[in-house]
């Protein structure tokens, strides 16, 4: 599957030689994330080539891990889902997230910075209960970042479900939301919240004064953020 080998016959490094090869368990991360289709999974690893990331997902479908299916709704549609033996990862990939997140410094983590990565985790993430039960529209603004990537509108619709745009959909804004990427990053991680934001100047809310309130506990926080850092 790659082109190096332990050559052992340890199971430890015969499973290393098929999940260890760059990217492929950051792919198997999308996927438990819920990512199917190949245009999906693109947006979850937005740094990796197209090239590699069919590369990886036909090895994963050549062990076994994963099976492309036509699609059950879009005639025409591949998607990609895990098997039996790649549901098995589940607990595997969640430990390294745990890990990373307990045992990963703090501003390690905050080096590397990526908004279209954020603003799709932080889609899929929604927790819609305390919103409007109505479309509603957040504008975020990144200031400081070259205009291709300073703009993003997060649309709720409790009929339609959740959409990204980074290009205007010409609805009304109902929240403005203004903060600096590293802010952002850090409220997504759990690191930081929108009260010190807002109270340090890092953010400004401008809008809906309910959507405002209650960013906090709508945001889409990583599945981690619950873990405690124990690295200084």
């Amino acid at each position: 599957m790659t082109t190096a080998s332990y050559q052992q016959f340890c199971p430890v490094a015969m499973a290393a030689e098929i999940l260890c090869a760059r990217w492929t368990v950051v792919v198997l991360r999308e996927m438990f994330a819920g990512s199917t289709r190949f245009n999906e999974l693109r947006r979850g690893v937005p740094r990796m080539s197209p090239a590699l990331l069919s590369r990886r997902l036909k090895e994963l479908e050549t062990a076994g891990i994963v099976a492309r299916e036509a699609s059950a709704s879009e005639p025409g549609v591949l998607e990609y889902h895990l098997t039996e033996s790649g549901r098995e990862l589940g607990p595997l990939v969640e430990a390294f997230g745990i890990w990373g997140q307990r045992r990963i410094e703090a501003n390690l983590s905050l080096q590397h910075l990526d908004v279209d990565l954020l603003m799709w985790d932080m889609r899929r993430n929604l927790n819609t209960t305390p919103m409007p039960a109505r479309r509603s529209v957040v504008e975020f603004v990144y200031p400081a970042l070259p205009a291709t990537h300073r703009r993003f509108w997060l649309i709720v619709d409790p009929e339609l479900g959740n959409d990204l745009c980074k290009i205007d959909p010409g609805f009304e804004v109902d929240l403005y939301v203004s903060a600096d990427l590293r802010s952002m990053t850090a409220i997504w991680l759990g690191l930081d919240t929108v009260r010190a934001a807002v109270a340090s100047q890092r953010m400004e809310l401008t809008g809906n004064r309910q959507l405002a309130a209650s960013m906090q506990t709508w945001l889409g926080l990583s599945p981690f953020a619950k873990e405690r850092k124990l690295a200084s």
